[in-house]
């Protein structure tokens, strides 16, 4: 069983293009999205049966019982979220402010603020032939690391021994990236050629190589600016990371995206991702 992580320091770089194909090419049984904050994987996966769709809960968070509530104000007064205002005369929670720390519910004179759970949003899981697990957080909420271990958890009791699961990761760096990388074997790092994506891209590496990852990377679009994309290029070589390929900027894959649908396998871009995934294989096996 082997783990592939595809990942990118910025959004919009290609990561669920690289990864929907890579599940067509190797024919994958299991596969995630761990994108939750803005999930798209299902939107080209040939997975349509929903076995089961769970809630998902993360810190809980206040409310105010407004028939014990006697209006004193020392909840408002100390929240340091200004999550608590008075709306007709009433002192009122917002959710979407709250961080759950528990001082108002400390010093509350009268025993009016209890905690509650808080649905912060679904956890889709699919399965026929294959086992897909997908989720979305609502707007708002937070706790993503939580909800993307959630997700991995969701497929790993399915995981057979000659497995190659596909991992599609969220963009950045932030904590639920590195939720995303606890366990797999590699990750395939997505770059593109702009001065964003460059710095981007070091900010990445540094946080994989932290948890002593497998990294190589890729270039997508890398003809939009060839002089970015040597840039890239002697980057990696020189810190002694992989490099597995590069893929061409191409109209036919939004065609094909907004149809729902991976790469025809004769397309030239289908070919570029084809030799990005031989050459990351050819690292963990």
């Amino acid at each position: 069983m082997k783990k592939i992580l595809i990942l990118s320091g910025k959004g919009g770089t290609g990561k669920t293009t690289i990864a929907s194909n890579f599940i067509n090419i190797s024919n994958a049984r299991v596969f995630a999205d761990c994108d939750v904050e803005a999930p798209n994987l299902h939107l080209v996966s040939k997975v349509k049966t929903l076995k089961n769709r769970g809630n998902y809960y993360g810190l809980d968070k206040v409310e105010i019982d407004q028939n014990i509530c006697v209006s004193c104000g020392f909840c408002k007064e100390h929240c340091r979220f200004d999550a608590i205002s008075i709306v007709n005369n009433q002192y009122i929670v917002n959710k979407y402010l709250c961080e759950g720390c528990g001082v108002c519910e400390h010093i509350c004179p009268v025993n009016a603020i209890n905690f509650v759970k808080s649905k912060d949003g679904e956890i889709n899981f699919y399965r026929t032939d294959k086992v897909f697990a997908t989720a979305e957080l609502n707007m708002g909420s937070g706790n993503s690391g939580l909800l993307v271990t959630k997700v991995k958890k969701k497929i790993q009791d399915e995981i057979l021994e000659d497995d190659l699961v596909i991992i599609d990761g969220p963009p950045g760096i932030g904590c639920p990236v590195i939720a995303s990388m606890s366990g797999v074997d590699l990750v395939l790092l997505v770059a593109e050629p702009s001065v964003s994506g460059i710095s981007d891209l070091k900010r990445i590496i540094k946080t994989a190589y932290s948890f002593h990852l497998k990294i190589a990377v890729c270039v997508n679009k890398h003809d939009l600016n060839q002089k970015l994309t040597n840039q890239i290029i002697d980057y990696v070589k020189e810190n002694n990371y992989d490099f597995v390929g590069k893929i061409s900027y191409d109209k036919e894959i939004i065609h094909y995206v907004n149809k729902g649908e991976t790469l025809p396998n004769n397309s030239k871009s289908f070919k570029e991702i084809k030799n990005v995934f031989d050459n990351t294989l050819k690292i963990i096996t």
